[in-house]
Formats: structure tokens, sequence, C-alpha cells
């Protein structure tokens, strides 16, 4: 299988060009190129598909095998992938992802794409869409207690970008976060029927957030185009920030700017970048299942 390790703002997922290579089994798949010590290492496994409905199709499986239905991040690097190997010649095309049709816009130089703006769409608010189990209209600032040795209860802002979100506010140094401990709790948590991201965020001033992202299925992340998304829209709904700006989003892999456009379209831009190319070996992994 030929792959194409790509990163945005430090979120890493192996690509697949399904036009040409096939993945009988991608949730095996995923587990195990996803294996930072025994496969190639990455938070997942991105493949890009032929769409009906649109220029293209990405879909998504977590570094558990797990699928998902939508990544900012990938997103931008689907669009690096496809421009770069001239797959298309447009500027702006649009992406097909299991949360709906992405409009996504590329800036070039000298005939490579630096970066990318994705049109991520609309944010759910309210609390059964999301899901949540809330007994609220929405979840703005709700407690939500976390149980253990050491109980705690939190006040979180709800939302979904195609993907569930939980949004904590912090006024400790997000790096002082142990994310280990809380991460799954947060994810796992009965609230949440289909577990949820959660992404910790310190405000820093009207139009600049930091933010450390626990993402199901996957763990601590580098980034999280979607959960930049979630906290840039939370910090507005909670009055952190001004919806009139371009929010700078500062995660451990880099940087994202956010806009919550006055016609509810959340518009997100961030860089793509490739890491490498290489084969890997379905048959000796075990991930085809002809062979096993």
């Amino acid at each position: 299988m030929k792959f194409t390790k790509m990163q945005g703002a430090g979120n890493d997922y192996i690509y697949v060009n399904c036009f040409s290579e096939q993945v009988a089994d991608p949730s095996k798949t995923a587990i195990a190129v996803s294996d930072r010590h025994f496969g190639v290492g990455a938070d997942g496994l991105v493949l890009i598909k032929p769409s009906e409905v649109a220029d293209f199709f990405m879909d998504i499986y977590n570094a558990d095998g797990s699928l998902a239905k939508m990544c900012g991040n990938a997103s931008r690097c689907v669009a690096k992938y496809v421009y770069d190997n001239g797959m298309t010649d447009k500027t702006e095309f649009t992406l097909e992802t299991r949360s709906g049709i992405k409009t996504i816009q590329v800036e070039t130089e000298n005939g490579k794409v630096i970066s990318a703006t994705v049109n991520m769409g609309s944010p759910i608010l309210k609390a059964s869409e999301i899901p949540t189990l809330f007994d609220t209209e929405s979840v703005i600032s709700q407690k939500l207690t976390i149980t253990g040795k050491h109980e705690k209860t939190y006040a979180v802002t709800c939302l979904s970008m195609g993907n569930p979100h939980c949004v904590v506010f912090t006024e400790e140094p997000t790096e002082e976060l142990n994310l280990k401990k809380l991460g799954p709790k947060f994810e796992n948590h009965a609230l949440f029927p289909d577990r949820i991201n959660t992404e910790f965020v310190r405000i820093l001033s009207k139009d600049c957030i930091e933010m450390r992202v626990w993402e199901r299925g996957s763990g601590e992340t580098l980034a999280c185009g979607t959960g930049a998304c979630a906290a840039a829209v939370a910090s507005i709904l909670n009055g952190h920030c001004d919806r009139e700006k371009e929010i700078e989003v500062r995660l451990r892999g880099g940087i994202l700017h956010i806009l919550w456009q006055e016609d509810g379209s959340v518009l997100m831009r961030g860089p793509a970048k490739i890491v490498c190319t290489g084969d890997y070996d379905l048959d000796e992994n075990g991930c085809n299942p002809e062979t096993i």
C-alpha cells in the first residue's frame, strides 16, 4: 500500500489514494499504521476516494480503528494532496465527508499548496443533536461532574462541528493539565452516548486562545481542526472572545485561525504539510483479510 504521511498543525494522518489503491480492512489497517512503535505512527488513517456528489470523498479512521465523521486538519491535507498530485487544478473545490460536503480554498506557492481554508459549516448547538444527554436545549456553561478519587465539577460548553465536542475553560496554563488522566473521563462520560472530543482552553485575549485537545479514539493530539472551531465558537458563546474577529487558536502543534461568520458558518485556516511517502506491507502486518 502506497501512503503519504501528512500533518496539519501536528495532527498527523496516513493518507492513501484510493483512486489507485485498495484497503480491504481500513479499521485494522488504521490501528496498525497508527502505532508509533510498530507502524508508521499517526493519529489515524485517511482514505481519499471518488465522490458522486463532490470533487472528492474523505474517509477517516481513528488510531483505535473507529470511524470518524470529520477532521478539519485532515481536510486541509487532503486539499494539498489532490492539488499537489495533479488530481485537480481547482483552487476551490468540494470535499464530501461523513458530516456533509465542505468547501475548501487553497493558497499556493510555486505550484504547491501551503495553506487551506475550509468552510466547516455551522455549529450544532442543540444538546440532543450533538449528541449529549443533558436535559437542556443547549449546553452552554453547564455543570458536569467528573467522578473518581478527586471528584470535580466543571462548567462545560458542548457543540458539534460534524463531530461532538466538549469545551472546558481553565485559568491555569493548559500545559499543566494532566490530559492522560482527565481526557478519558470526559470522553467516556455517561452524558456523551457517542463519546466526546474534549478541548481544554485558556483565554489569552479577545482574539487569541490556547488549547489542548483529547480526541475520542486517538487520545491527545497536537491539534484538532474541528476542536479549534468548537473552542472558538464556545469562547464567543461565553463572552470571552469577539465574533467580529478572526480568533487565533494556539495548539501544541501550531496555530489555526477561526472565523465564525455572520451567516453561521465557521471558516478554519491553517497549514498542511507532507512528512514522508512510502510503502506499507499489508500482508506482512496482517491488514489484508484475504491473506490471513
